[in-house]
C-alpha cells in the first residue's frame, strides 16, 4: 500500500498505531493527531476475519474520534467497521475485488474496488454520499466527522485529486 506518499501528497503524516488500545491513545496524543484513517485489511472478526485485536483497536478509536469530535475517515475495512459498529449487517458481494467501476452520484467518478464485504443499507446515523448499484460506496455520518470510502484512494498511480482534496479538507492540510 502507498499510504505514506498518498498521506503526503495531502500535506498529511501517517503516525502507525500499535494494537494496544492504551498505548494507541498515547502515541496519538504525544504526536498531536489531527484524526484517524482507518485503512484497508482482513475481514473483521465478526465476518471470519483473523483475531479480534484490530476490531477492538478500531473501535476504541472510532469511539475516540466521535467523543473528541475529531475527524475519521475509515477507507474499506475502516468504512465496514463503521457500519458494523454503528449496527449495519455486511452483506457478502460478488465482483468488487480488483476491479474499477464507476459510482451512481459524486460526479459518476471510476474507482477501484477490492472488497467482499459491503454495506448495503447503512445505519440510520449516515448518509449514503455514492453507491455502485445496492452498494454503499461512500457515506458520512450525519452529525460526526466520520467519513466512509470502500475505494482505496492510496492504491490510485497517480493519486485522484478528488480524494487528495477530501483528506486535505478532512484533516486541515495543505495539499
Amino acid at each position: 500500500m502507498r499510504w505514506p506518499a498518498f498521506l503526503a501528497t495531502c500535506g498529511l503524516v501517517g503516525v502507525p498505531l500499535p494494537l494496544d488500545p492504551e498505548l494507541a491513545e498515547q502515541t496519538m496524543d504525544r504526536a498531536g493527531c489531527a484524526g484517524v484513517v482507518l485503512t484497508g485489511g482482513d475481514d473483521l472478526h465478526a465476518y471470519g476475519g483473523p483475531g479480534p485485536a484490530r476490531d477492538l483497536l478500531e473501535r476504541h478509536l472510532l469511539e475516540r474520534a466521535v467523543a473528541r469530535e475529531q475527524p475519521l475517515i475509515g477507507v474499506c475495512r475502516g468504512m465496514l467497521m463503521m457500519a458494523h459498529t454503528y449496527g449495519a449487517e455486511l452483506r457478502r458481494v460478488e465482483g468488487h475485488v480488483a476491479t474499477w467501476h464507476r459510482l451512481d452520484g459524486d460526479g459518476g467518478r471510476l474507482v477501484n474496488s477490492y472488497h467482499h464485504w459491503a454495506v448495503l443499507d447503512p445505519p440510520p446515523a449516515f448518509a449514503v454520499l455514492a453507491r455502485h448499484g445496492r452498494v454503499a460506496e461512500s457515506v458520512r455520518h450525519v452529525s460526526a466527522p466520520l467519513t466512509g470510502l470502500m475505494w482505496h484512494p492510496e492504491r490510485c498511480d497517480p493519486f485522484d485529486p478528488a480524494d487528495v482534496e477530501l483528506f486535505a479538507r478532512t484533516f486541515g492540510a495543505a495539499p
